[in-house]
């Protein structure tokens, strides 16, 4: 079933990349009260929600190099539609999951499933050319940005009903884009570009080592790395901090989520390209973490709830500083090292996904238990604020070694 007139590409594309995102923010407003099915212990509740999502980022950074070598072996299609059709089973099992091991080992087989990201990035690299590539690779951002604005809001939302609408949700959602890529979805690499598979390509932590490696270019790595770790308190932590401190319900944690989601795209889609070519990279880059430092401390001393909006989007300026670090580094990196380069760094991203909740949410734990000599549970926001204070004095010895705008 090879096709390379179809018009279902790219809508298919775009449902797939966002679905996955979806799936990561649709569990995140209500996966405390699924949890609560099974413990009523605040420690337990806030570190089991810290496993739940660096098991799913753990189990992605895996899963991408193996989808997308099977891709390269036997073909997109067979390895997207197997992972939308787990996916869709994976939901439901977790829906009516009778224990907690149970709930967890779908969490595990989500994140393996999800990682289809990789695969759906090569499936639409194999039907652009020079005249749409730059347009579909657009598109791939903008169904990621869409998926992570909609699923908080989408969970919290059905969250509010029962703890399983989300993910009965989610299955359907996942299982509709199995059948519609079955019967509509033409395959997009050709059988003579088939290869083997080298089993170096399955390991994750090869290109690491390797962009990890002493070089000019480690200390912006190590920025990159830290800023990714502090931007990752969010995800780990706002569920958990605004319902212990506001009271805030699935529904309110949902929508505050989703204006995240949307003041973030709207910087990184849109005001990036005007303010980074003003102040130059270096500049862009510093105001970042400045503005991140400046945000995770008013978010952790905030004493009340109106005021996390009133920190969020002045907050969402430090958007610019990653794409500004980013471009520092490629533009300092030779173009036959750029694959290998961009991959690594999704790479570290992933990364931090797993420590970071691991990280906040015992922060979280231990500053919210009952009995605790010092009870403040703004804890995790002033950790990711002191990282981005580091990620400054780094990045100020590192530019003076590299080509910096």
């Amino acid at each position: 079933m090879f096709n390379r007139k179809s018009t279902a590409r790219v809508p298919f594309i775009f449902a797939t990349i966002f679905l996955d995102s979806l799936g990561i923010g649709i569990l995140i407003p209500i996966m405390p009260d699924v949890i609560r099915r099974f413990s009523s212990d605040p420690v337990f509740i806030s570190t089991y929600f810290g496993y739940f999502i660096a098991s799913y980022a753990l189990m992605q950074f895996v899963a991408s190099p193996t989808l997308g070598s099977l891709s390269d072996r036997f073909g997109r299609r067979p390895v997207l539609l197997s992972s939308l059709f787990g996916a869709g089973l994976d939901y439901l099992i977790m829906a009516f999951a009778p224990n907690l091991w149970i709930l967890f080992l779908g969490r595990i087989i989500s994140g393996l499933t999800g990682a289809s990201f990789t695969v759906a990035s090569a499936y639409m690299a194999d039907i652009s050319d020079d005249k749409n590539r730059s347009a579909n690779f657009g598109l791939i951002g903008a169904a990621f940005g869409f998926g992570f604005i909609i699923g908080p809001a989408l969970g919290g939302f059905a969250g509010s009903y029962s703890p399983q609408a989300p993910f009965i949700a989610a299955a359907v959602l996942n299982l509709l884009n199995f059948f519609f890529g079955l019967f509509l979805l033409p395959e997009s690499l050709a059988p003579e570009l088939r290869r083997k598979i080298d089993l170096k390509q399955l390991n994750p932590f090869s290109s690491l080592k390797r962009v990890l490696s002493p070089s000019p270019l480690l200390g912006l790595i190590v920025v990159y790395i830290l800023l990714y770790l502090a931007g990752h308190v969010h995800m780990s932590i706002w569920t958990l901090y605004t319902e212990a401190k506001f009271g805030w319900t699935p529904s309110e944690i949902g929508i505050s989520l989703a204006i995240v989601g949307i003041t973030a795209a709207i910087v990184q889609g849109g005001l990036t390209r005007v303010v980074i070519p003003k102040l130059g990279e270096a500049r862009s880059m510093l105001l970042g973490c400045f503005v991140y430092m400046m945000s995770y401390l008013g978010y952790a001393l905030a004493p009340m709830g109106w005021m996390m909006y009133a920190i969020l989007i002045p907050g969402s300026l430090a958007g610019i500083g990653v794409p500004a670090l980013q471009s520092m580094i490629t533009k300092n990196t030779p173009a036959n090292q750029q694959g290998e380069l961009q991959g690594s760094l999704v790479g570290l991203g992933s990364l931090t996904a797993v420590i970071a909740p691991l990280m906040y949410t015992w922060l979280f734990a231990t500053f919210s238990a009952p009995g605790s000599p010092v009870q403040f549970a703004g804890a995790p926001y002033i950790a990711a604020a002191m990282i981005s204070v580091v990620s400054v004095f780094i990045a100020l010895r590192s530019m003076k070694k590299i080509s910096v705008s």
